[in-house]
């Protein structure tokens, strides 16, 4: 199920907010800036930096990191009632283990046209077969979050370029 941004509030303004934070500190370790955090009863209750390459782990995605964190943080794997803002459209991998910690409901920025599985590409999370659902609201801040990706991946090809001349 889809929602829009139109639905979403401030406080989904200001937990987007610190998502992008935490995705600059990721651009800023050289990694893709993704950040994202999990939210319940309006505390911020886990964090999550992309982080694949820092930690040579291909599942370090900053939506995983953030389950983690907030899995810690309860004491359980089931993030049941809670709240998961990530800058980036999520991955299949992480749109499966967002459905496997029960997320209630999912907040992201930009779209991800190659690899999105929230609607860009597949969309899991509308799947009926499975057996939980989490609503989401995608597009918001989705501007902000699209341009830091956007500004990334070309000063990347910048580098690439002057380093093959």
């Amino acid at each position: 199920m889809t929602i829009n941004t139109i639905n979403t509030t401030e406080q989904d303004q200001a937990f987007m907010n610190i998502a992008l934070t935490l995705a600059r500190e990721a651009a800023l370790a050289g990694e893709v800036p993704v950040g994202a955090i999990v939210v319940k009863d309006g505390v911020i209750i886990g964090r999550g930096s992309n982080a694949p390459i820092t930690l040579h782990d291909p599942s370090a995605h900053a939506e995983i990191q953030a389950m983690r964190d907030a899995a810690q943080h309860l004491g359980n794997y089931r993030l049941v009632d809670c709240t998961l803002y990530v800058t980036l459209e999520p991955c299949a991998m992480c749109a499966g283990a967002i459905q496997h910690a029960r997320i209630a409901k999912l907040v992201y920025g930009a779209s991800d046209q190659k690899t999105g599985a929230c609607g860009s590409v597949v969309n899991l999370m509308a799947e009926q077969k499975l057996n939980h659902h989490t609503t989401v609201a995608s597009g918001l801040l989705a501007d902000e979050c699209g341009m830091m990706l956007s500004n990334f991946f070309s000063e990347r090809r910048k580098l690439a370029k002057l380093q093959r001349q």
